[in-house]
């Protein structure tokens, strides 16, 4: 599993991921992630166009990330899931807790709302 981080103007912060988010890939990321989104408060995108496939274990990793952001005042909008990857998300609902969008200029206009 691979996680990649660039600053964007406006306080913006995305995360790219690829790869498999099931048990072994989550694990690989799981604390980078999370400290990625704690060390930065404020907004983030995280674009899930390269991830193959994702399991519950990944789900959580979002989840746990997603709630702590929001607890801290900031957003997290996810990202370009493919087919697969966006049935997955709705059928958890996770769409009920973080925003899931088709394309990246949607989901930085839904983060950048939040300023």
């Amino acid at each position: 599993m691979k996680l990649e981080m660039e600053k964007l103007d406006g306080g913006i912060v995305e995360l790219k991921l690829a790869g498999r988010m099931d048990v072994q890939g989550s694990q690989q990321i799981d604390l980078k992630f999370s400290a990625m989104t704690s060390a930065n408060n404020g907004r983030f995108v995280v674009d899930l166009a390269g991830v193959e496939f994702l399991a519950s274990i990944g789900i959580r990793t979002l989840m746990l990330s997603a709630k702590a952001v929001k607890a801290r005042g900031g957003k997290m909008v996810l990202y370009g899931p493919n087919p697969s990857i966006a049935k997955v998300l709705e059928m958890a609902s996770v769409d009920t807790v973080i925003p899931v969008l088709q394309d990246r200029d949607a989901a930085l206009s839904a983060v950048a709302a939040t300023a």
